[in-house]
């Protein structure tokens, strides 16, 4: 694995993100978004200095027919330098996108169907496959799934409170999202000794959830069916009950069942309480100045983590620690603090001076004395996908990807 060449590919809705990784290594990083009517590229080098290419294209669909250029161009690729395998972040809803498989014509035809399932979370990803698969007809492409660190959870916490014979013909479950970032931390925590049987993990940032960790696997989780139920987040509402979703579909005069998913999914949370921005440091800075609607985004954000950190506790039967982490979790000093001021009922607290030090170590406990350990821990998604694939890339040293193998390898090799 170590001199491997790796390709992740993690799509926006108006951007492109690829990191290029030699074994664990990382090389480099390209992001592509418009700058006016022009894309632009930037890239960053392994030192940390950055370089921006203009591009000619003028959609951001032709990112990945560009990518060998590029690359070649900038002395990555080219020569014996190729690539041998690319990782594409995966989160469908469906049983089967909840193990990684390698990307063939079933796999397109089930992405498909998935399209249709979550036409605002697939289709972006799904052009982004395509592409690579056209575009890299020799290289193996390997679609990680974003819910597999909790396709193992008990049933109870899996199946919504209907007909579970019903639920698994029509494919309907609670599958849960941020699997990888989850799953970093946890196998980050055991490389360190430092993980806990009862631990409690907050992703937060534009996406949000709170996941139960037993004995270092997941236990319960916030995110259900697709990424919007759960908490409060950048621009989705978290959970509704389906009759308000209904009568705001029939207020707003919305038609298609789809407009309703977008509003809830783009134009709701912190973007929809506020009125203004879907930033959490905007969100704060509304609420400093005396604004109305984001202090109450605030505070609405606020709340919504603790009642699913509390929902997690009592699945747990109790929390021996808790960890924060994604964007807001990691940066926002001021969102730990007045998340964790209603947690001394499960002997969490942090201490003020710890909690906005410089945080230069990738995890730092900034509990107060006489608490259960609060880490500040920094996810990485990008590792965790080379690792769930490498147990299977290693075992292949012509960069052949088998199917049958790599299922064995997420399951039995988390």
């Amino acid at each position: 694995m170590e001199n491997k060449l790796i390709l992740i590919t993690n799509p926006g809705s108006s951007s492109r993100k690829y990191a290029l990784y030699k074994g664990q290594e990382l090389i480099c990083s390209l992001h592509f978004e418009f700058e006016g009517k022009q894309i632009i590229c930037t890239l960053k080098k392994s030192d940390g200095s950055k370089k921006v290419l203009k591009q000619e294209f003028k959609e951001l669909t032709s990112t990945v027919a560009n990518l060998n250029r590029i690359l070649t161009e900038e002395g990555y690729l080219g020569g014996m330098a190729k690539l041998d395998a690319i990782l594409a972040r995966v989160a469908c809803p469906g049983e089967y996108f909840t193990h990684d498989h390698v990307v063939d014509e079933e796999y397109i035809k089930m992405l498909e169907k998935g399209r249709k399932r979550a036409p605002l979370h697939v289709p972006v990803v799904a052009g982004e496959i395509e592409h690579f698969v056209k575009s890299f007809k020799d290289t193996p492409v390997v679609a990680i799934s974003d819910s597999s660190f909790h396709a193992d959870r008990p049933d109870l916490m899996k199946y919504y409170a209907f007909d579970t014979e019903l639920a698994d013909k029509a494919d309907v479950k609670r599958f849960g999202y941020h699997g990888l970032s989850v799953g970093s931390i946890v196998n980050y925590m055991k490389s360190q000794d430092i993980l806990p049987e009862k631990l409690i993990v907050c992703h937060l940032g534009s996406g949000s959830s709170v996941t139960a960790v037993f004995d270092g696997k997941s236990l319960d989780t916030s995110m259900g069916y697709t990424p919007l139920e759960g908490v409060m987040m950048a621009t989705r509402c978290g959970n509704i009950d389906p009759s308000a979703a209904l009568r705001l579909k029939h207020y707003l005069k919305f038609e298609a069942d789809e407009s309703i998913e977008k509003y809830l999914n783009k134009e709701t949370g912190l973007l929809g309480v506020s009125g203004q921005s879907d930033d959490m440091r905007e969100i704060l800075r509304l609420r400093d100045e005396g604004d109305k609607r984001g202090t109450f985004a605030h505070a609405m954000f606020v709340y919504k983590v603790q009642s699913l950190i509390g929902q997690m506790a009592a699945s747990l039967g109790g929390v021996d620690a808790i960890v924060f982490t994604a964007t807001i979790g990691e940066r926002s000093d001021e969102i730990r603090r007045t998340v964790t001021q209603k947690l001394s009922y499960l002997g969490l607290a942090i201490d003020e001076q710890k909690n906005v030090a410089d945080m230069e170590k990738r995890h730092t406990n900034i509990a107060a004395d006489g608490s259960k350990p609060v880490w500040v821990i920094r996810t990485d998604e990008f590792e965790e996908m080379i690792r769930r694939a490498g147990a299977i890339l290693d075992e292949n040293h012509d960069g052949v990807v088998d199917e049958e193998e790599l299922k064995d390898a997420v399951l039995n090799k988390k």
